[in-house]
């Protein structure tokens, strides 16, 4: 299955029919579920090293819907977001649950990410089609849940609140699905009372940006933007992760991207706008390379852009680890992004036709 469409369903058009008809008996029941006692599910294990800060608790976190209050250390933590099972492992926290996004990946721990689990058992795999699956999180017995990455509503919001543990939703401050990777990374840290180590590895992958850009001057300033060809050619926006992925390499975005987009993570462009497309670098997020070769092979506005004539696109497959890894956009997996990105976006930008961007795995 193609995985743009899969994220459209999930991000973009997240219906909330399918709620339960008796709003006070799963209520009820939900809270109930909420508490304390026995669980088949593992609690959340702590690797070595990543101690509580001192005066941790109590916490309080702004969000969309308000703000939430962490009064204790969270033992069992739920992600209903779809990324930030990465920011708890790395901080040495094991989820109890995580929610289905990209890839398949056992327990929804992609291989960038699966040392940090240790010995410790997979999470329990949550879906997200119409809406959190509210009875299954309220059985994993949660003490908090994470929605940082996500596009919650209100009425979903209340009623995760409905299970009677902290909720922590997606900021105001961008759009949904928008929150950087850095605020993910350290509003998780905050949650689970690691923010010291939350900030150290924030800087860690920041750090390993600065040194790209110091090795190849050649991205300042050169224009790129991501695109994939579902439903005809769909833009990723700036406040998109994975746009600002090129911008932390120094890569600047069109100048008019969000006013053809509007307020959205990114949106198909009609076909006038296809010159949207021709940038000194672009990378395509595609099912296969022989699909988009015949799909863009095809329209005449696109291969008469310059961009295609002088061979400046990076293709990444949406199936493999590699593109599901551009996606996610967390302090995991951008090391692992940046190793192969890197030297397609060198070879893209260097002016000459001839040099092939090789396809990376």
């Amino acid at each position: 299955m193609a995985r743009i469409p899969t994220l459209s369903a999930v991000r973009g058009r997240l219906k909330t029919a399918g709620v339960l008809a008796s709003t006070l008996v799963l209520a009820a029941s939900l809270t109930a579920c909420g508490g304390g006692g026995e669980s088949t599910t593992p609690a959340a294990q702590n690797s070595a090293g990543s101690a509580v800060d001192a005066n941790a608790f109590p916490t309080t976190i702004e969000h969309k819907y308000g703000s939430t209050t962490i009064t204790q250390e969270p033992k069992r933590v739920v992600t209903v977001g779809l990324t930030e099972q990465d920011a708890l492992l790395a901080l040495g926290v094991i989820p109890v649950g995580v929610t289905e996004w990209l890839g398949k990946f056992p327990g929804t721990i992609a291989p960038w990410a699966t040392d940090k689990l240790g010995g410790a058992a997979l999470p329990e795999v949550l879906k997200d089609v119409d809406g959190p699956q509210y009875e299954k999180i309220a059985a994993l017995k949660p003490d908090l849940i994470i929605a940082l990455y996500s596009g919650l509503t209100k009425e979903q919001y209340d009623k995760l609140a409905q299970i009677g543990v902290p909720v922590v939703a997606q900021p105001k401050e961008y759009n949904d699905y928008g929150i950087p990777w850095q605020e993910a990374t350290k509003k998780v840290g905050q949650a689970v009372g690691r923010a010291t180590k939350a900030n150290e590895l924030v800087k860690g992958v920041e750090d390993k940006f600065a040194q790209v850009r110091k090795e190849h001057p050649e991205f300042e300033g050169k224009s790129a933007l991501m695109a994939s060809t579902y439903e005809g050619y769909f833009v990723y926006g700036s406040q998109d992760p994975r746009s600002r992925i090129l911008e932390s390499l120094g890569f600047k975005l069109p100048a008019d991207l969000d006013a053809a987009i509007g307020d959205k993570f990114g949106k198909s462009l009609s076909a006038e706008r296809t010159d949207l497309l021709d940038r000194d670098a672009l990378v395509w997020l595609i099912d296969t390379p022989a699909k988009a070769a015949e799909i863009l092979g095809k329209d005449a506005l696109y291969t008469g852009l310059k961009v295609a004539k002088e061979k400046r696109e990076v293709f990444i497959e949406n199936e493999g680890t590699y593109g599901s890894a551009v996606s996610f956009v967390t302090v995991l997996s951008l090391p692992y992004v940046l190793d192969r990105i890197v030297p397609q976006l060198t070879a893209a930008v260097d002016g000459d036709p001839k040099t092939e961007v090789k396809p990376a795995g």
